[in-house]
């Protein structure tokens, strides 16, 4: 349904996938209404900035954002060149927040809280598409506001929702009170972070690129502080996948992370536990250990939750969606991003018929439209986007008409990445990702969030 009223398009997120929603809106005529969470734009990225995307800036940039660009004089980065997720940032993103065009419609420190339709709970059906959406928005100064919109696009992506690292989709026995004991998805553990793990026992959980990234920083940091010990931990019987295709992966840069990582674990310096699905956690003092469910047991000075995100839907529980019962994405999409039978590479262009939800004129893009799925390309959710703007704008056609390009993503797969250009994570982005903001982290994820930005079915160990 085209939007006609003079009531704006709140977008939700300000990292790569929001600020493209945004560009893209602006071209469409439409006013966009762009709420980040964050006290800057892509703070999620922000947490993985020290981390490199396997993907490379011309699948790094969205279209219409770089028109904006372009009108301001800005200077593309090198098309091949893969960029961490600070120079993401620095280079791209907070460029493109600085225009006016964004600048003017763009709240940070403004978390949205809930997304309803003016005065209707979900349950009442008459007239709702031709309500007007109810978006709350908590401040950083503490004030709750609540704002009008004709549509809204949720690009709020996974990073703040990570998986937990116990079996069965729930924390693990004690994880909540070992928490001191438990860094970030991607910690930066060779800058800001590395107080926290040098010379200390650390054990990584998770089966994808967070995990890879944080491993072959650790061995880095081991060097330097040689009390250092790394030790692994996934719940299958093989790190195989983990170790990817080597020189036969289509991103080059995502081959040789898992040849490095397979060459750590064949040296002894990083060391390998297969099957270690956790079951508990016990702090004591200042360390932890932790018990898999067939009664083995690590102890650690430091536990890195590389497992993973999942969603935030609670802030959408008033509205009518029709989500995939397995992965959380919209129905349409989640049989074809499903990680145990997709990968990033493989996934057809998609855009807002297949986003679509009952919920008329709202729609979840970017990382969080893929819910549990891990293999998000930042390329997807920019053509994502460009789709909707377009619906919203009354041209179906061009929503319609969705296309894509990707590179070859070779062993992209189930258990590489929760996102192909954020390692981690997100990245995203990303990223990470991983996201948040990642097959580059997280983030893309986390975005190659991180975010940039592995493991089984989103980023489980």
């Amino acid at each position: 349904m085209a939007v006609t009223t003079p009531l704006p398009v709140a977008v939700i997120g300000a990292g790569p996938i929001g600020l493209a929603a945004a560009a893209h809106l602006i071209e469409r005529g439409l006013e966009p209404l762009i709420l980040e969470a964050g006290a800057t734009p892509a703070a999620a990225i922000e947490q993985w900035r020290h981390i490199r995307l396997f993907s490379p800036w011309q699948y790094n940039t969205d279209a219409a954002a770089v028109r904006l660009l372009d009108t301001a004089g800005w200077e593309a980065p090198e098309p091949t060149a893969l960029p961490t997720g600070g120079e993401l940032i620095d280079q791209y993103l907070t460029p493109l927040a600085s225009l006016p065009a964004i600048a003017s419609r763009l709240h940070t420190g403004a978390r949205v809280v809930a997304v309803t339709r003016q005065g209707m709970d979900k349950t009442h059906s008459r007239h709702r598409n031709a309500t007007p959406f109810l978006v709350r928005v908590e401040h950083a100064d503490g004030e709750v506001r609540d704002y009008q919109a004709a549509g809204v696009i949720d690009a709020s992506g996974t990073w703040s929702t990570r998986n937990p690292l116990g079996t069965s989709g729930l924390p693990a026995l004690g994880e909540a009170e070992a928490a001191a004991r438990i860094s970030s998805p991607l910690p930066d553990v060779l800058g800001r972070d590395r107080e926290t793990f040098e010379g200390r026992t650390v054990v990584v959980i998770g089966a994808g690129h967070s995990a890879a990234n944080t491993l072959l920083n650790l061995s880095e940091l081991a060097v330097r502080a040689p009390g250092t010990k790394i030790v692994w931990a996934i719940r299958g019987s093989s790190a195989a996948k983990v170790y990817g295709g080597g020189d036969a992966d289509g991103l080059a840069a995502r081959g040789q992370l898992g040849s490095r990582l397979r060459s750590l674990v064949e040296s002894g310096a990083v060391e390998l536990h297969t099957g270690f699905g956790i079951a508990a956690l016990a702090a004591a003092g200042g360390a932890v250990t932790l018990t898999s469910t067939d009664g083995r047991t690590l102890e650690a000075d430091v536990v890195v939750p590389a497992t993973g995100f999942r969603p935030d839907l609670g802030i959408l529980r008033e509205l009518r969606l029709e989500l995939d019962p397995g992965v959380e994405a919209p129905r349409e999409l989640g049989p074809l991003i499903d990680p145990e039978f997709h990968s990033c590479g493989t996934v057809e262009p998609h855009g807002a018929r297949m986003l679509a939800h009952p919920e008329e004129d709202f729609y979840i893009v970017g990382m969080k439209s893929y819910g549990r799925a891990p293999t998000f390309l930042l390329a997807t959710g920019y053509e994502q986007v460009r789709s909707v703007a377009a619906a919203l704008a009354g041209d179906r056609k061009a929503a319609d008409t969705v296309q894509l390009e990707l590179p070859e993503t070779g062993v992209c797969s189930s258990d590489i990445g929760t996102s192909c250009d954020i390692p981690a994570a997100q990245p995203a982005g990303f990223v990470a990702e991983t996201s948040g903001g990642c097959c580059g982290t997280p983030e893309p994820v986390l975005v190659g969030f991180p975010t940039g930005l592995a493991h089984g079915r989103s980023g489980e160990n």
